[in-house]
């Protein structure tokens, strides 16, 4: 922070800048709200340190801030279950082809029996774009019913990216009920089951990643 005082302004606000960017303090635990907010909140989908970073830094500048970032990303259990979910074996009998169009092939997981949050979700429902590998990180209840879900992914995938041509999911209870498999036969999305013995299945997935 030497000499970087002098590069400092106030302005109208009351904020300090570091020329178009807010400068957080280290007191009061405003760096981790502020990555609090850009990891995990409703509006966010746990991007990668990389990412994260390059979204904070247009707005907030810190000292070691990419370096905090990283550190911050390493220890998200959420991301780090998550990437070890989606390195297990799944498939159907061949390599599906990658989607012309982001959100018209996705893919889905439930990972469960996480620590429960003040609101009592303890599972995330992953769902993935197939082409993009943009996610949703939705917090749920492993007890919720299949109704609640199915509002649950009406407001936050169709009604964001559109009905999509496909998804590929295991064979969850959930997944092979009759009200799912209706509902999206209503909706005209073909439902591809994944098995335990295809490892090759939606690699794309498999290769999602948090740089």
């Amino acid at each position: 922070m030497r000499g970087m005082d002098k590069q400092l302004r106030v302005k109208d606000d009351g904020a300090y800048y570091l020329a178009d960017r807010i400068w957080i303090p280290h007191y009061g635990g405003l760096r981790e709200v502020v990555m609090d907010e850009a990891h995990k909140s409703r509006y966010s989908v746990h991007p990668g340190s990389e990412k994260m970073y390059h979204d904070l830094k247009t707005t907030y500048w810190w000292p070691n801030m990419k370096a905090e970032i990283a550190t911050y990303v390493s220890k998200c259990l959420t991301c780090s279950k998550v990437k070890v979910e989606y390195q297990k074996p799944s498939g159907l009998l061949q390599q599906p082809e990658l989607p012309m169009w982001k959100w018209e092939q996705i893919s889905m997981d439930f990972i469960t029996k996480l620590p429960k949050t003040a609101s009592g979700c303890d599972t995330i429902w992953v769902i993935v774009d197939r082409l993009t590998k943009s996610a949703h990180f939705l917090p749920i209840k492993e007890t919720d019913k299949l109704d609640k879900l199915t509002r649950i992914y009406i407001k936050e995938v169709v009604t964001r990216h559109g009905v999509p041509i496909s998804i590929i999911s295991d064979r969850d209870s959930r997944f092979t009920s009759h009200f799912w498999k209706s509902l999206h036969k209503a909706l005209g999305t073909r439902l591809d089951m994944s098995t335990a013995y295809h490892p090759q299945t939606d690699g794309q997935t498999g290769r999602l990643t948090y740089r």
